[in-house]
């Protein structure tokens, strides 16, 4: 018979975990909190130190039941929830809802789902930590404080349903000033010459740098005039050959933010995608008879680079048994710890390195294996060896100018062997070597390309720019992104274009009132504080209520002058140029939780609502009279379909191209490729890269 009772968050942890522990425990699921504020009302007294109202979650009733029959069948009760602030609060409202001793050694924590990491957590129990209880329940209270605060004079100056939050409207708030800054944004010319040299049968290019040894920019055509009519005729001679070894580093383990980050780039993955595969990989995957629920992966909410020695010397055998003694560097490889990093937890990776991506591959989804496999790569590559690469640059004059030449070549690729980091404009790098150059070497002129250039504006925020922002600023903490990138969106505050973030004027017309009326809420500096003083909480070092006093002063304060100056502020619906095909009432923009869509003006008489459809200007190939156009699926995937569905209902996840195939005039598309992106027909063979 069972003698234990273990209350884990999810079924999927529950079930990994019972089967390392064996029959004397009984395994079972909160499905996440038990008890919270209610939703009706403030629920806070801030007359009498703050002290929460909670109350059991709606649908809980029944788990909680459930948890307390198990409970009188069994002499002790373990609580396992998540090692973080969110997990221990879950774990002190199980305690209380259970009627358990808050000096009880119940609580249970483990970085990862292994037999070994799980034994050896049971073994030391201890009691729930109320620092970091009172640590998440300060931070709770205030966003209560803040969203109920603000958001009923929102409702009332603006639109019923608005909210405003600390951390989502300092995010809203960076987006905004991204917008801004483009608009405000003026180009300015410039021009750029390449020349096209030989060197003895060997072609490369380099580029204009300046006269004599300084530097200069060409601004204008006219100064393009005057460099080719100074280098006419004139012979292009090496003036000097600089060659150098330059040794590169890998990154370090994932932390939240920069696993996110990553997922973005080479996975495409949203933010919130990431952290929910990532937490089934976490809870537990069935790997089959042999070794059966396994978490393949540590824990996901983390700040921390740090790595256990056990796993650093069985990535350094890895490494040494698969690659070779060169791959694996002399002293084991550590990371330093950023600023403002809690360490609480090691860095996010394999529970085993053992476990490759193809051997897991076959119990793991698409979407799991895509994301092991970087998870697994990045860790493995953070214990390599430095690449090396030899680096070459050029001098080459031809009479007073200088153009400049520069290549570089992987002389050992190191941890680029198996890993190497993204970045946010997608660009690959190049393996561009010169061919070899010696002073005073005359080289032929091939060609002369000079080209006329812009500067741009600095780009939208993408959810991996802005993740990167936000930690780098110290705003949130890595459990508060995702969720906040997905609430400015259903707010309508924001909508994503083409990946990128782009503000609605419900946002700006919001976020411009709290710039007058809260302008603690939207200064960085408060926020990131504010984090540091929930940091101080969860230390033992302040006491919640005293920081909750301090903010909750000056803020009610600046509440009861916005509800008695903040003006009313209209927003209309913008029009569009569709007519209802209901009722014949003019359609208008709305925003909801995906973005932008068309609604009826006679609502809600009239309910009908449709997608916009974006036009690619393609006849649709299925029935020869429709258009192709883009849609949204519903998991906000984008594919293309025929304007006619459902008389037509072609479609395809690849974009299609305005023009027919050369060779058989069908449809082409966009494929895209590791090495970039490929127009391809989808009748015939024929392909292109796309310019």
């Amino acid at each position: 018979m069972a003698d234990s009772l273990v209350i884990v968050e999810s079924p999927a942890k529950a079930k990994t975990i019972g089967k390392y522990l064996g029959r004397k425990y009984i395994v079972k699921a909160s499905m996440g909190h038990v008890r919270d504020l209610p939703k009706s009302q403030l629920g806070v007294d801030t007359e009498n130190g703050f002290q929460p109202k909670y109350i059991t979650i709606r649908g809980k009733g029944d788990v909680l039941k459930e948890l307390r029959d198990a409970k009188k069948k069994v002499k002790r009760v373990y609580l396992a929830a998540d090692p973080d602030r969110e997990g221990e609060a879950i774990a002190y409202h199980l305690a209380h809802s259970l009627n358990m001793e808050v000096d009880e050694e119940c609580r249970v924590v483990f970085n990862e789902i292994t037999k070994q990491a799980v034994k050896d957590a049971f073994k030391h129990p201890r009691k729930i930590d109320l620092d970091l209880v009172q640590a998440q329940q300060a931070r709770r209270i205030l966003d209560r404080l803040v969203g109920y605060g603000i958001s009923p004079v929102l409702w009332k100056k603006v639109k019923k349903g608005l909210s405003a939050g600390r951390v989502q409207s300092v995010a809203v708030k960076l987006i905004i000033d991204r917008e801004k800054e483009i608009r405000n944004f003026q180009p300015e010319e410039y021009w750029t010459v390449t020349a096209v040299l030989d060197a003895e049968g060997e072609t490369f290019e380099a580029k204009f740098h300046g006269y004599g040894k300084k530097k200069k920019e060409l601004k204008n055509e006219a100064e393009v005039k005057e460099l080719l009519e100074a280098i006419k005729g004139k012979r292009f001679v090496v003036d000097e050959v600089n060659r150098s070894e330059r040794r590169r580093n890998p990154a370090p383990p994932f932390i939240t933010s920069s696993l996110q980050q990553e997922a973005a780039r080479k996975l495409n993955f949203r933010a919130a995608k990431t952290m929910a595969v990532a937490q089934q990989l976490y809870e537990g995957v069935n790997l089959g008879k042999k070794e059966g629920s396994v978490g393949l992966i540590t824990y996901m909410r983390t700040d921390s680079t740090r790595i256990s020695e056990t796993a650093r010397q069985e990535a350094r055998d890895y490494i040494q048994g698969q690659y070779g003694e060169s791959y694996v560097p002399a002293r084991p490889r550590t990371h330093k710890k950023q600023t403002g990093a809690q360490d609480a937890h090691e860095g996010i990776r394999p529970t085993s390195v053992l476990r490759t991506p193809a051997e897991m591959k076959p119990h793991l989804s698409r979407d799991q294996y895509r994301l092991y496999k970087l998870i697994w790569e990045r860790f493995v590559a953070s214990q390599m060896s430095p690449a090396v690469l030899d680096q070459i640059s050029a001098d080459i004059r031809v009479g007073e100018a200088l153009f400049r030449a520069t290549g570089s070549k992987v002389k050992f690729p190191g941890f680029m062997k198996v890993y190497t980091e993204g970045n946010d404009d997608g660009t690959k790098e190049e393996n561009k070597f010169l061919p070899a150059l010696e002073k005073g070497q005359l080289l032929k002129r091939k060609s002369i390309r000079p080209k006329q250039h812009f500067t741009q504006p600095p780009p939208r925020y993408t959810e991996a720019r802005l993740v990167k922002t936000l930690e780098e600023k110290g705003i949130g903490r890595p459990s508060t992104y995702a969720p906040t990138l997905s609430t400015i969106q259903k707010r309508g505050y924001v909508m994503l274009e083409e990946r990128r973030f782009v503000p609605s004027e419900l946002g700006e017309v919001v976020i411009s009132l709290m710039e007058e009326f809260f302008p603690e809420i939207l200064d960085v500096e408060f926020t990131v504080n504010m984090e540091e003083s929930l940091d101080y909480i969860e230390e033992g070092k302040v006491d919640w209520v005293q920081i909750l006093e301090r903010f909750y002063e000056k803020f009610q304060k600046r509440l009861e002058v916005a509800e008695e100056e903040m003006k009313e502020v209209e927003i209309r619906d913008e029009v569009s140029d569709e007519v209802c095909e209901k009722c014949g009432s003019p359609m208008v923009y709305k925003f909801g939780r995906y973005g932008k869509f068309l609604a009826c003006s006679g609502f809600p008489d009239c309910r009908n609502a449709k997608p916009i459809l974006k036009s690619t200007g393609v006849t649709c190939p299925g029935c020869k009279q429709g258009e192709i156009v883009e849609r949204k699926s519903k998991k906000q995937r984008t594919f293309y379909g025929c304007n006619r569905y459902p008389e037509c209902e072609f479609v395809s996840w690849d974009k299609p191209v305005p023009r027919p195939c050369p060779r058989c005039k069908s449809l082409m598309v966009e494929k895209k490729r590791k090495k970039g992106t490929m127009i391809q027909c989808t009748h015939c063979d024929y392909q292109e890269e796309k310019n």
